[in-house]
């Protein structure tokens, strides 16, 4: 048992602390989002912090409870992205310097936007736990190390955010939570249970993640081998072990969601809810869409929608498959005459379906040993799967396929 330990009065204290300088994010009923699950949803939008994420709580409140000669000799954090990103934006407010380590394959946006907000960035290590051993190592020449999830300061800021969804949604059933290090999860169901021990706290990782489901099942904190996930916040490879003390007993169901789940949720944000939001973020809506958690139809839920921080190169291909999950882009490969008018030919069929061509490929070298034909691979977009088999059946009944 650790001897370390917080209290919904730490967590209170931490909000009447920071919360001058950390917005009070919006937790909005969701019309769309509760028509496509059958729960009444809110989301806690903490995407909308000035750096992005929920992480700026337990990093300003962390800086807060610096004294002076720490402050001035700066800190040290291992990161993917978030934590470190908190930590350089209040650094820079409170005038303290920050380094952060990161590990290789960290989000290019995050990394730059460290950068931009004054913080020295280390690349170092494949993955969190390589990064953070170079933060201690780091730590030993005088900053104070702030862990990212394994510190009771972090975690009292984190659980505000529960505070702030029972003040905002009032009779609620439960909240759908992402964890990661699990520092997010420890302090809102500490600061939720405390509250209202009625209401239900389901966490949600990534099946690529897997390290809250592996703590349970042998009663710690165990490694647990990286896979590369959407959720790449939620990658630490291990639970903390506070985290793991505070939320053991307040947790009420576990779910593991895929990753094609996860990158739907995203598209449904992005279309539904005008909101962009990373992996991490989308997993409560992931879980809820994929009919995982029982017993919540009806009922009113909050989904903390914990970080915003997606590469535009990633979210680029997460539309086009979620795009292609929802049958509004769809392939196929057609064979055409090989002769003038022949590709006309097929795009006029394509037209006439009300399809719209969105690339199109032309091979007539490797088409075959029929040199009359000539095979084209077309992308087009459609309205949905009843659309793109519409489409099919005319191109078969016209013998392009």
């Amino acid at each position: 048992m650790l001897h370390e330990t917080i209290s919904l009065s730490d967590i209170k204290s931490a909000y009447r602390r920071i919360r001058h300088e950390i917005v009070k994010t919006p937790c909005p009923e969701s019309i769309p989002l509760s028509e496509i699950t059958g729960s009444t949803v809110f989301c806690k939008l903490d995407n909308l912090q000035r750096t992005g994420s929920f992480k700026e709580r337990g990093a300003r409140n962390a800086l807060l409870r610096l004294n002076q000669r720490h402050r001035k000799k700066g800190v040290v954090a291992a990161s993917a992205g978030n934590h470190a990103l908190g930590l350089a934006y209040h650094g820079g407010l409170l005038g303290i310097p920050v380094t952060v380590v990161m590990p290789e394959g960290a989000p290019l946006i995050k990394i730059t936007t460290c950068k931009r907000l004054g913080a020295h960035v280390v690349i170092q290590g494949k993955d969190f736990n390589e990064a953070n051993n170079e933060a201690e190592k780091i730590a030993l020449s005088g900053p104070t190390y702030i862990h990212g999830f394994e510190n009771s300061d972090v975690i009292a800021g984190q659980g505000t955010i529960g505070l702030e969804i029972l003040s905002q949604v009032n009779s609620l059933d439960a909240i759908v939570c992402p964890v990661g290090g699990g520092g997010l999860i420890a302090g809102l169901s500490l600061a939720v249970k405390s509250i209202n021990p009625k209401i239900k706290i389901i966490a949600v990782e990534s099946i690529f993640t897997g390290q809250l489901t592996a703590a349970f099942k042998a009663n710690k904190p165990i490694l647990v081998p990286r896979r590369q996930t959407l959720a790449d916040g939620l990658a630490t490879l291990k639970l903390g072990k506070l985290p793991f003390e505070i939320m053991k007993s307040r947790i009420d169901q576990i779910i593991k969601v895929d990753e094609k789940w996860i990158s739907l949720a995203i598209l449904r944000m992005l279309e539904l809810e005008k909101i962009v939001v990373e992996g991490a973020a989308a997993v409560p809506l992931a879980a809820l869409m994929s009919g995982q958690i029982s017993g919540l139809k009806g009922k009113r839920v909050a989904l903390v929608v914990c970080g915003g921080n997606i590469d535009p190169q990633t979210l680029s291909r997460v539309i086009e498959k979620g795009l292609a999950h929802d049958g509004r882009i769809t392939q196929f490969t057609a064979t055409i005459k090989d002769k003038p008018g022949g590709l006309s030919e097929l795009c006029t069929v394509i037209a006439s379906c009300g399809a719209n061509i969105n690339q199109i490929s032309h091979d007539r070298v490797f088409s075959g040993p029929n040199i009359s034909e000539a095979k084209v691979l077309c992308t087009v977009e459609t309205r949905d799967h009843a659309h793109g088999l519409v489409l099919k059946r005319l191109l078969t009944r016209s013998h392009f396929l």
